[in-house]
């Protein structure tokens, strides 16, 4: 135990000498680190199929094939065969082009959805965090409300406020979840900076406080804020999933989504459960790759971690 201490105190010493920024640091650790590696791995190989997917993909995904829809039967639907590496569906679809294709919605959603709420996160949290009183007692009441629910019931009801389910109201519905988490992160790290020398500096020179907030308080507190997008991006995947297999999302037929595949496929786990199993893998595993991903940036970028 006292050699490991002494190993890691020797560490942090030579990390000093060295002069290494916290950034600088934090990608030291990260590149070190197993957990990291492995998320950064599943995020970039989703990333990369997501983006390459309508020209990999070799079949549209609404489109049904002869060789598929002749061997459905009331009990039966087609697996593996030449051409259709995964089979079809219930209506004679390549499931294999429909589950490539989805892995494109399904970081269109998450990532719009996380951008909005980020973006409207930090214009909340900015004006709270730097100007307090009753504007900051206003804004946070209202993030309390909404940290109140629970965030697949906030973004359902969100979503059933719309006439019509589509792909904009699943990414609004998701988007809501995710401000009031920006919003109080960011507030909090404004509070902090409130009070820091650089800030009384700017200040006592008679710099306006518009451009204190946002040359000095806003860029010195925001780090958190966006290693929390990326922990906010898997839940937002799988709130859009959720919201899917509800029924409260794009019923498109000519747009596979993950969330939609697996609810198609409640009706034919008798029958083939391949159906649901794979949209299940992907959306576990490509949450797993951010949530990890996430995790260790996080405990990167803490000054006080152990690693």
């Amino acid at each position: 135990m006292s050699t490991t201490w002494a190993t890691r105190r020797k560490t942090r010493i030579d990390d000093l000498s060295a002069g290494r920024s916290l950034t600088s640091e934090a990608f030291r650790r990260l590149r070190r680190d197993p957990v990291a590696l492995t998320g950064a791995t599943i995020v970039g190989v989703f990333v990369v199929i997501a983006a390459l997917a309508p020209l990999i993909a070799p079949h549209g995904a609404a489109e049904a094939f002869p060789a598929l829809q002749e061997n459905l039967r009331p009990g039966s639907i087609p697996g593996p065969q030449d051409g259709f590496p995964l089979g079809g569906d219930q209506l004679g679809r390549d499931f294999y082009s429909r589950m490539l294709l989805a892995s494109q919605q399904t970081l269109l959603v998450g990532v719009l959805a996380t951008v909005i709420g980020l973006i409207v996160g930090i214009v909340i949290g900015t004006l709270a965090g730097a100007f307090g009183g009753w504007v900051d007692t206003v804004l946070m009441r209202v993030t309390d409300v909404l940290l109140a629910v629970p965030s697949l019931l906030l973004a359902i009801s969100v979503a059933a406020l719309a006439a019509s389910p589509s792909q904009t109201t699943v990414i609004i519905a998701v988007a809501v979840v995710g401000v009031p988490i920006f919003a109080r992160l960011l507030r909090g790290s404004m509070l902090s900076q409130r009070d820091s020398d650089h800030v009384i500096a700017a200040t006592a020179l008679g710099v306006k406080r518009p451009a204190v907030v946002l040359r000095h308080m806003l860029p010195n507190a925001i780090g958190p804020v966006i290693v929390q997008a990326t922990l906010t991006l898997a839940t937002a995947i799988l709130d859009a999933a959720a919201l899917s297999f509800l029924g409260l999302g794009d019923a498109d037929p000519g747009r596979a989504e993950w969330g939609l595949m697996l609810a198609q496929a409640q009706s034919y786990l008798d029958v083939r459960p391949a159906l649901a199993f794979y949209p299940a893998i992907a959306i576990i595993v490509v949450a797993l790759g951010f949530t990890l991903l996430g995790e260790s940036l996080r405990e990167a970028l803490d000054p006080k971690g152990s690693r």
